[in-house]
């Protein structure tokens, strides 16, 4: 059996910490890699420790992934994040609602999409967007100025995964508008998102083409791995809500970045508490 390690993150990650959860966990030893972070070495691969391990994290405020022993950045080849709530603090179109005046008609609805309380994603952001109607396009440069800022580690996790030659694709279910700004800033290989109709400068309240949804996300994925020779197993893919799901499903190492619960119950790796650029310690080297 293959060798399994714990890598544990906490922006106030104490020695007490380190020992409880390398005596929960059966580590054999225990490495400090930074003042917020430890790889505990080869760990019990029993399903029950490992639920134990998780748990007592969630409740502690501590990061837990188990990974493979040996695991190099660069052995893999894609990373994908999604958009809002993820690389960003926001979600753009509730941001571009408070302009507008109707922010809580529209954040209700982001809310429940991203819980997996409205499964068809495409009609709830038409709904959504329909509610913009005739703002000023000049909103979304406002947003962008004064409310978009890269989360924590952002920057981080994508200039090293550049460095180790790994190609970055950002697919939202938000708005070109903002992936296209991003994609020139942080030099990114590929940007996916739906594009807002604007008539003598203000929104229609609708978006031109299809719905850059769940399903969408997933093929977009799909063909930039295939483009870049990558397997399931060389893929980081990084995402918040239930829109996700199809594409967390796909890389082998999928994280629901501070996600729903529903996020997280279904993907193997979560960054509750780390930046994300907690992604890279658990990779040796």
């Amino acid at each position: 059996m293959s060798t399994t390690h714990l890598v544990i993150q906490s922006p106030a990650l104490g020695a007490a910490q380190v020992e409880q959860l390398a005596a929960l966990a059966h580590a054999q030893g225990v490495v400090h890699l930074s003042a917020t972070a430890s790889r505990l070495l080869d760990v019990s691969q029993d399903a029950d420790v490992r639920a134990q391990v998780t748990a007592w994290g969630e409740q502690h405020g501590v990061d837990t992934a188990f990974v493979p022993a040996g695991v190099r950045l660069s052995q893999c080849k894609v990373l994908a994040m999604d958009m809002d709530s993820t690389l960003i603090n926001i979600e753009c179109i509730d941001e571009i609602a408070g302009v507008a005046g109707v922010k809580p008609k529209v954040a209700e609805i982001t809310e429940a999409a991203m819980r997996g309380e409205i499964k068809d994603f495409s009609e709830s952001l038409r709904r959504r967007v329909a509610l913009l109607e005739g703002t000023p396009a000049s909103a979304l440069e406002q947003v962008y100025a004064d409310k978009l800022r890269l989360n924590p580690g952002a920057e981080q996790l994508i200039s090293t995964a550049q460095a180790a030659g790994i190609k970055v694709l950002l697919v939202s279910g938000g708005f070109t508008f903002f992936t296209e700004r991003l994609r020139q800033r942080l030099n990114l290989d590929s940007a996916y998102a739906n594009t807002l109709e604007i008539k003598d400068g203000v929104l229609t309240g609708k978006v031109l083409g299809d719905i850059l949804d769940a399903d969408a996300k997933l093929m977009h994925l799909r063909t930039f791995a295939q483009t870049y020779g990558a397997t399931s197993d060389q893929i980081i893919a990084l995402g918040d809500g239930a829109n996700d799901l199809k594409m967390l499903g796909f890389a082998r190492y999928a994280v629901a970045y501070r996600a729903k619960p529903i996020v997280r119950q279904q993907t193997p790796y979560a960054l509750n508490v780390a930046g994300l650029d907690g992604v890279l310690n658990w990779f040796e080297g």
